[in-house]
């Protein structure tokens, strides 16, 4: 198998597929509508061989900044780039309906805020709706709802929503088109030496140095930081994530014939329930805990009161929480058993002592192993 064959038909009936703003849209605001149509030709041809693709689609901003005359590609302000969004994301998605049509392929739009992925409820509802659409052969095309989207709660990049849509859609691949065509040693626009690294096995602290957060053409969001981020929540899910340089004609195509970009294998994913608390980004609280506590979950055991050195937030039974070792690093996330108030009641205690201390018998564990994944 190479390295492109991870992404293929055969061995990936559902794949999402990310296509950053630089490449859709011209630093002038105008749609590179021949290039994209290459796109959506690679699109059906893997559509015609038994694939189905969603599509998380950048340049609604940027479309619509160019149509109401707004500077800075619409981004100089979150007032301005909710308006460009709302102007934009008509163009969009007509754009898109009309060029999958001409390959006799149904498009379907799909806004989504973070709130609908983070979630449990609505993010079930959004998987449906997902799978609901890919059986009936429709191509999603998915987009962060920047209309209504604060800077507290938004993705803020659409690499990471291609990783969580993903996971909803129980996705085998996901591949980032983007304006850079992997990861590299360095930063290949200032260091003529930076190699480009064919294959990520391990995201370490290493590989996470080498990321830059800005991004590169300046008229998105994200950045090589962004797309790590998404490649650790593609793996949470069991999903191959690739970084492809989408600068080249049918880029699909050209991906599928020699495998250049960055391929981050995934190893095996968590259950669903366990990817869907891997990959989020927000959490109602933290639970500092101790060097033995943190070796204890590693090796799969609960968090018990006794390991937690202090409690954070104002977080409630059955939250999300993240659990930070000695070090300040989340080590795992969970469902907390129990309110702050009470847990900041028994944290350090021993078992024996919780009883007394709540006056009632009290929960195994202040996060189980069954409601945690760990980081």
């Amino acid at each position: 198998m190479t390295r492109a064959d991870r992404f293929a038909p055969a061995s990936c009936p559902r794949l999402v597929v990310k296509i950053g703003s630089a490449l859709l849209v011209d630093p002038d605001g105008s749609v590179r509508r021949d290039w994209l149509a290459g796109v959506v030709a690679d699109i059906a041809a893997r559509h015609r061989s038994g694939q189905r693709v969603i599509v998380v689609s950048s340049g609604a901003i940027a479309l619509g900044a160019r149509r109401l005359g707004l500077p800075h590609g619409g981004r100089a302000c979150l007032e301005d780039a909710q308006a460009a969004a709302a102007t934009g994301q008509i163009a969009l998605s007509q754009l898109w309906a009309e060029l999958l049509a001409g390959e006799g392929l149904t498009a379907a739009q799909m806004l989504l805020t973070l709130d609908d992925l983070e979630d449990r409820r609505r993010y079930l509802n959004a998987s449906a709706t997902v799978a609901r659409l890919l059986a009936l052969g429709v191509v999603p095309v998915v987009n962060e709802n920047d209309t209504v989207a604060t800077e507290e709660i938004r993705f803020g990049d659409n690499d990471r929503l291609a990783a969580r849509v993903a996971q909803a859609a129980e996705a085998g691949g996901v591949i980032l088109l983007s304006d850079v065509d992997g990861l590299y040693t360095a930063n290949p626009g200032s260091d003529p030496e930076a190699q480009l690294i064919d294959e990520v096995t391990t995201l370490d602290d290493s590989i996470m140095a080498m990321a830059d957060g800005g991004s590169a053409s300046g008229m998105g969001s994200g950045g090589m930081r962004a797309k790590l981020q998404a490649a650790r929540i593609a793996h949470a899910a069991g999903a191959h994530l690739a970084i492809v340089g989408g600068r080249r004609e049918h880029p699909l195509a050209a991906f599928d014939a020699d495998g250049r970009g960055t391929i981050f294998p995934a190893s095996g994913g968590s259950g669903a329930r366990k990817a869907w608390l891997a990959g989020r980004l927000t959490a109602h609280g933290r639970i500092l805990i101790d060097a033995g506590a943190t070796h204890a979950l590693a090796g799969g055991a609960s968090l018990l009161a006794a390991g937690a050195t202090a409690i954070e937030g104002g977080f409630s039974r059955g939250d999300v929480i993240d659990i930070v070792g000695p070090e300040g690093r989340a080590v795992a996330r969970g469902l907390t058993e129990y309110d702050a108030s009470e847990a900041k009641l028994i944290a350090g205690r021993r078992s024996a002592e919780l009883a007394t201390i709540l006056g009632y018998a009290p929960r195994s564990a202040l996060v189980h192993r069954d409601h945690m994944v760990l980081l």
